[in-house]
This record gives structure tokens, sequence and C-alpha cells, in this order.
């Protein structure tokens, strides 16, 4: 065993999946059948497949969600139960992962959705060896997943952000710029509290994904696109 697997291994990790039951934009998107299964489990899977995540939560609201949890997943997910206080479409994640990180201790927590269902365990596995080797360098508190961006980029008044339209240089030699995907971070308790609860710390790392792992379903057309690309490359 490497001396970077026996740091991790005297660590802990622990996952945060949170789901509710009411989807504005996607009716009951996290039950919603993806290529013949729920959409939550697609990531959940990937989660309880890591070599290094010790425990998975799902905090939630949905009794849906919590039956289809213990009829597929026995104990191996922890369920918590969502106060009446953290319920609804506007509530901030940074208040249910303050919930969740108050109910159970880690070294390190990895947040996620269940709406990356193309996110794979290599990808989860390689992010949290890298939050380790940055935390003992103690060069950066926390990780966030992101996609390169080398396009030409305008804002609402059609203004150019990134680019001189005098000068129409190739686009793969513009300066890159960086989506956060909202695929996976990673924090610990200290870093979350220290920057005002939030799971982006102070001294961030930004952990890119692929295009096609990274995509997110927000929108009806996103899981059209999901399926598309697991049926591709799976």
């Amino acid at each position: 065993m490497s001396d970077s697997n026996k740091e991790i291994d005297m660590v802990k990790i622990v996952a945060l999946l949170p789901m509710k039951g009411h989807s504005e934009r996607i009716p009951n998107k996290n039950l919603m059948h993806f290529c013949g299964k729920p959409l939550y489990h697609m990531v959940l899977e990937s989660l309880l497949a890591s070599k290094y995540i010790s425990a998975v939560v799902v905090n939630t609201d949905s009794e849906n969600i919590k039956n289809d949890i213990q009829l597929n997943f026995d104990d191996r997910v922890k369920i918590h139960n969502r106060p009446e206080e953290i319920q609804g479409d506007c509530v901030s994640m940074n208040d249910i992962i303050a919930f969740d990180i108050s109910k159970i201790d880690a070294t390190f927590y990895f947040q996620t959705h269940s709406t990356n269902p193309l996110l794979k365990v290599e990808s989860i596995d390689n992010a949290i060896e890298k939050m380790v080797e940055l935390f003992k360098k103690r060069s950066h508190d926390s990780i966030f997943s992101v996609t390169k961006i080398q396009t030409r980029l305008f804002d609402e008044k059609g203004n150019p952000v990134n680019h001189n339209p005098n000068e129409l240089i190739r686009t793969q030699d513009l300066p890159p710029l960086y989506e956060e995907n909202s695929n996976f971070f990673i924090f610990s308790k200290a870093s979350f509290k220290e920057n005002g609860n939030k799971r982006i710390g102070k001294t961030p790392y930004m952990f890119e994904l692929d295009k096609l792992e990274a995509v997110d379903i927000d929108e009806p057309q996103d899981f059209v696109l999901a399926e598309a690309i697991f049926k591709t490359v799976t």
C-alpha cells in the first residue's frame, strides 16, 4: 500500500447526498427513472463503490425517497430526516449541510447531488486523494468541481467578457475560464465554519471534470442529454 493510501485510510470521509421530494423544473426528479432505475441510484451507487467513503448520508423530507432507500440500500445509507425549518425550495444548501455535519463527524465531507448521474467512482476517489494531499500541504482547505470553458463569452449587454473582438485569436488560445458545475464539493467541518458556513472555503482548489461526465440535470433536456451520454459511453 502506498503512503498516500495509508494517509487516506487514517481519515474519515462522509458523503452527503441531500434530496428533497419536490422539484420545480422536473417533477419527482430524484425518483424519475434514468436508464431503468431511479435517478438518484446512479450517483449513490458510485458513492458506495468508492474505496475511501466510509458512510453515505441522505438528508430528505420525502417518505418515498426514504422507503426506496430502505428497500434498495438498507443500512448502507444513513437517513437524516430534514427538519421542517430547513424544508422548501428557497432553503440554502449550506443550511442543510450545516445540519448534516452537526449530526455526523468526519475528517472531510464529500457533498454531491442526485442530478449528477455520470459522476465516476474514479473521479470521486481521485478528488478525495487530492484533498488529502492538499490538506497535508496546507495549501487548500476545500475542493469544488469545475468545467473548463474556452469559447468567446459575452455579458447580457453584448460586451465581450474574455476576448477582444478585434483580435480573433483561436478559441483554444483564449485564457480558460472555469464553471462551477455542482458535481461535488469536499470540505472539512472547520473550513465550512471558518468561511461563514459555506462549502467552498477560503482557499479552494478547482478540480476539473470532463464536460460529458459533468452534465448536471436541471432542466428536462438535461435529462435526455445525460441518458444519451450514459448509453453511449457505458
